[in-house]
Order: C-alpha cells, then structure tokens, then sequence
C-alpha cells in the first residue's frame, strides 16, 4: 500500500507539478544563444522528446517498484527514480528556455510506460532488470543522436543531454550488475517500434 502511494504521488508530480531537480542543471554557466526560428524550433522539440522520456522514465520505476517484493530493489528503483526526477527538471527548463512546451500526450505516455514496468516487474524481478537495462540502452542511443542534431550553439541543451546520457548509461550497467536478464531480439525490437512511435509523435504534439 505504501509503495502505491508513493506511485500515484510520483504520477501527480510528474504530469501536473512543477518538478524540482536535487542538483543544478547542467545549463547552468552556459550563455544564452541566438538560434534562428528553425533552430529553436527544432531545439524544442527535441527537449520536448527528451521530457518525454522522463515522463516515461517516472512511470517505469514506479511501476516496478509497486510491483517488486524485494525490498533491496524497490530501494534502488525509488533511488533511480529520483535521480530521474533531475533529468526531468532540466528538460522542463529547457523547454521553457527555448519557448517550448511539454507533450500534450504525457499521460498517454505516462500510463503506457506504467503499465509496461508492471508487466516486466511481473515476471520477474530478473526480467524487470533486463527491461531497465534495455530501455536505458535505447535512451541512450538516442539522446547520441539528439546530440548530433541540436544546433552547435545550443549549448546549454547540449551539457543537460550529455549528462543525461551518461546516466542512463550508468543505469544500464547497474541493472546488469544486478542480474538482469538480457530481453530476447523480438522484445527488444518491439521495444524499439513503441519508442519509434512515441518520439516521432511527441516531436510534434
């Protein structure tokens, strides 16, 4: 019971409060840049993704830790989770930066991704990992093409994905570490299809 509350909290904070990061963005000390209407457009949107996947990142945590009975774990998805809420700050800032806004679907992607975790989680604590290892993976990749295709002079958005990308990397190792069971291939490309979807349509909407 505790842990459900602690989720349907988590779910209230992610989509309808403002979230408050417990470390200083790494914008911070980067100057302000002039970006053409193009370039800020497309700054946006890219931000707008990345939310996105904090949204998502929040749900999935919070799912599994809901559903997980090792204490030990639970522990270490809430820790995650946390850690996450920082990346969702900073993305938040930098939409509002950039003169963007979050996704008008984030509840859609919150309650897919939820339902997800619990799923994995349900299975096994083992499989759950493997979920946490292969998604972070799959984050990563993409925020090294978001890297690739924010403006040059956008600094700022620049340092918070390249932090952001070396957390999830950090995330995957230790949920190899913790014995997470590696996804067979049409998991993981089914995997790869849904976050197909969910990016191309939060770019926009």
């Amino acid at each position: 019971m505790d842990a459900l509350l602690i989720a349907a909290d988590n779910a209230l904070r992610t989509l309808f409060a403002t979230p408050h990061a417990s470390e200083p963005s790494p914008a911070i000390g980067h100057a302000a840049c002039t970006l053409n209407p193009a370039e800020q457009k497309l700054a946006g949107a890219l931000m707008r993704v990345n939310h996105v996947g904090e949204v998502c990142a929040q749900a999935l945590y919070s799912a599994q830790a809901v559903v997980t009975r090792d204490p030990g774990l639970r522990a270490h998805l809430w820790a995650a989770a946390k850690e996450e809420t920082n990346h969702l700050a900073w993305t938040r800032e930098r939409l509002d930066a950039l003169g963007a806004r979050p996704s008008l679907l984030n509840p859609l992607w919150f309650a897919g991704a939820f339902v997800l975790g619990a799923v994995a989680a349900k299975v096994s604590d083992r499989v759950s990992l493997g979920f946490v290892e292969e998604t972070e993976k799959q984050v990563s990749a993409h925020l090294q093409n978001h890297l690739q295709r924010l403006p040059a002079q956008d600094t700022a958005s620049r340092a918070v994905v390249e932090r952001m990308q070396a957390d999830e990397e950090r995330h995957a190792h230790q949920a190899a570490n913790a014995g997470a069971l590696p996804l067979p291939p049409p998991a993981r490309a089914l995997m790869q299809v849904a976050a197909k979807v969910m990016t191309t349509t939060a770019h926009y909407v």
